[in-house]
């Protein structure tokens, strides 16, 4: 089904290429539905490729989607010119008194930095409050992870011995859960991080599950199912190409990264990477639009603070 976007966006002729529906705005007012109201916060480098990535795994279902990007009033972006972001992106202290079904907030080359030392931490600690009473459900990706989980449950993050980059395998804990419904019981997904949470950490929590874990990756998709908070430790939005730009870029600024696990084939940097992450990715992106946005959310956009402040 469509997704309703700027149809001047960059990514629009992208996504058509790849034959995925892009409903004009003037068609899809014609419609008697309603669609879902996503709004996106992407503080990713790359604003482009980010978008093409979520934009196609949002496309994968039978809901009429329309995002609202997202940008931080506190931050200056570095690689976006504002004019890109002008056009395309709303503040959040424009949106901050709108209701939203569903916020993705994507992750963030920060991990290294305490979360306080984050230039954006206050503006983005008042995106996680509003969030509770504002969007019926939250993924949170990578980096955003880890800093929602600090926010909410006061759950820290750690330094790991190295880079934790490439294709991890992954086991579904709870098959029966909406979320991972479909999983197979061993499923991968792309990791890029320097840091890491502690199981212990989250168990101890009696509002968080853990669904699906990596024996080396540790924790992968964390639900807190009575407040709509998803948290995902790794990127499963990636493209087939993004862990190989990751890793040259840095070859070339000479960190001297280890080869990303199991991505390559037979882990030559000069060969293609193989796709392994892709149905799982789509699934997991459906699962969350249909069982805790679209069944969760109320009819009128509204009603969602009321319904979040009563539990």
């Amino acid at each position: 089904m469509p997704i309703r976007i700027n149809e001047a966006m960059p990514v629009v002729q992208r996504l058509r290429e790849e034959q995925i529906f892009v409903m004009p705005e003037s068609r899809a007012a014609t419609q008697d539905i309603r669609e879902l109201e996503i709004a996106i916060l992407n503080i990713m480098p790359n604003k482009e490729d980010t978008e093409l990535q979520l934009l196609r795994l949002l496309s994968n279902s039978p809901l009429q989607v329309r995002p609202t990007f997202l940008r931080l009033d506190s931050h200056r972006y570095k690689h976006t010119p504002e004019d890109y972001l002008s056009r395309y992106y709303r503040a959040f202290s424009a949106v901050k008194d709108r209701c939203f079904d569903g916020l993705i907030i994507t992750g963030a080359p920060v991990e290294n930095l305490p979360f306080e030392e984050v230039d954006y931490w206050q503006e983005i600690s008042e995106i996680f409050a509003w969030s509770n009473t504002h969007v019926t459900s939250t993924i949170h990706i990578c980096w955003a992870a880890q800093a929602g989980l600090y926010f909410h449950y006061g759950i820290q993050k750690h330094p790991l011995p190295q880079k934790l980059s490439g294709i991890y395998s992954h086991r579904t804990l709870y098959r029966q859960e909406s979320l991972t419904r479909g999983f197979n019981d061993i499923f991968h997904a792309p990791h890029s991080r320097y840091t890491g949470i502690d199981r212990a950490d989250i168990e101890a929590n009696p509002s968080l599950t853990i669904l699906a874990d990596s024996e080396l990756a540790g924790p992968y998709i964390i639900q807190d199912k009575r407040h709509g908070k998803i948290f995902i430790t790794g990127h499963p939005e990636y493209s087939r190409l993004t862990l190989a730009h990751e890793y040259f870029r840095d070859v070339k600024k000479g960190i001297d990264p280890a080869i990303p696990r199991r991505y390559f084939a037979e882990d030559d940097p000069e060969q293609e990477p193989i796709f392994q992450w892709k149905a799982h990715a789509y699934l997991l992106f459906s699962n969350w639009l249909n069982y805790e946005v679209y069944q969760e959310t109320p009819y009128d956009l509204n009603l969602i603070n009321f319904t979040q402040q009563g539990g």
